[in-house]
């Protein structure tokens, strides 16, 4: 089968390994993945992951050994937990220190014609979801998270930092709590997006009039957005940091300790509610996708990707 392969070189490999799903897991036919900024981390030495790249997709189920889900169009969940071991039944399952991680930690991933994940794992997409908004369930999971995790009332004021793929969408579900929200970037046709949609923006160099925040959510996606989090961050408040990157950020740990900020660590979330919002027209996506390529166009792809200012690359394996 065709995959985008990184093996400390990127390529497209015409003729890789189909996988065999092993028990319990579903093959699943690729029908559009989509590029995250966790892939364009992974070739500069996040995790050390080599192999197939991708988390993001919607696909149909050709092999299962859940009967019911063979010819279902399906989106799926990336950790692979064991189910048994202490931190699994303690329901931290996202956690679990024996999974693996589709397309980051040792487990091929989506950009390819066909993958296997737990069947477990894999949720059906309602009809009236095309794929082009299905391929953003994972994502969007990861901006519901935040949610589960903190309380956000309609009385809080809320900064977004970053006008990024993630940032869009985080921004657009904080938007439907009610609260004062605000969302901080560099590019106005990508706030615009946002300001269509009646969520306040503003340019990065606007930011220091703004009034601090309680909740601040980093999803710039480089260490200096840590900074600016701060800057932007009322004594007491809530930072919650949904990017992963590969390098290290200076921290002053002292003013953490003074301001008596909380530190919330943001990852991967429930992908119901996700679904739900897409299905109901909560969450718009098609104007987050920047392009289609082909998967033997991988490489191209990758560098649209990179390009500053791209939202959403997507890759057709079909």
């Amino acid at each position: 089968m065709r995959a985008v392969v990184w093996d400390g070189q990127l390529r497209v490999d015409p003729s890789y390994p189909q996988p065999v799903p092993p028990p319990g897991e579903a093959l699943i036919r690729v029908s559009l993945a989509g590029i995250c900024n966790t892939d364009l981390e992974l070739m500069k030495g996040y995790q050390g992951f080599r192999g197939v790249l991708g988390h993001e997709f919607v696909g149909v189920v050709e092999d299962s050994p859940v009967p019911a889900l063979v010819g279902q169009r399906v989106v799926g969940e990336i950790n692979a937990y064991c189910g048994i071991c202490d931190t699994c039944r303690s329901g931290l399952l996202t956690h679990c220190p024996h999974a693996t991680t589709l397309g980051i930690s040792g487990r091929d991933g989506a950009f390819a014609e066909y993958v296997s994940l737990p069947a477990r794992l894999l949720h059906v997409v309602d009809n009236s979801i095309p794929d082009r908004a299905a391929v953003f369930v994972e994502p969007l999971a990861a901006a519901v998270e935040i949610l589960e995790q903190v309380s956000v009332r309609p009385s809080d004021r809320v900064v977004v930092l970053g006008d990024g793929k993630l940032g869009l969408l985080v921004s657009q579900v904080l938007s439907l709590t009610g609260c004062d929200l605000v969302v901080v970037g560099r590019h106005e046709d990508k706030l615009a997006i946002l300001s269509r949609r009646g969520i306040a923006v503003a340019l990065e160099e606007q930011s220091a009039d703004l009034d601090r925040a309680d909740i601040v959510v980093d999803c710039v996606g480089r260490p200096e957005g840590f900074a600016l989090a701060r800057r932007l961050l009322r004594c007491g408040g809530t930072l919650v940091l949904k990017s992963t990157y590969h390098g290290q950020a200076e921290v002053d740990l002292t003013s953490l300790v003074v301001d008596e900020i909380t530190l919330v660590g943001s990852r991967c979330g429930p992908f119901g509610p996700a679904l739900r919002m897409l299905a109901m027209g909560l969450v718009e996506v098609e104007p987050l996708i920047d392009a289609v390529y082909a998967i033997d166009e991988g490489v191209q792809a990758f560098e649209r990707a990179a390009e500053r200012g791209s939202l959403k690359v997507l890759l057709r394996p079909g």
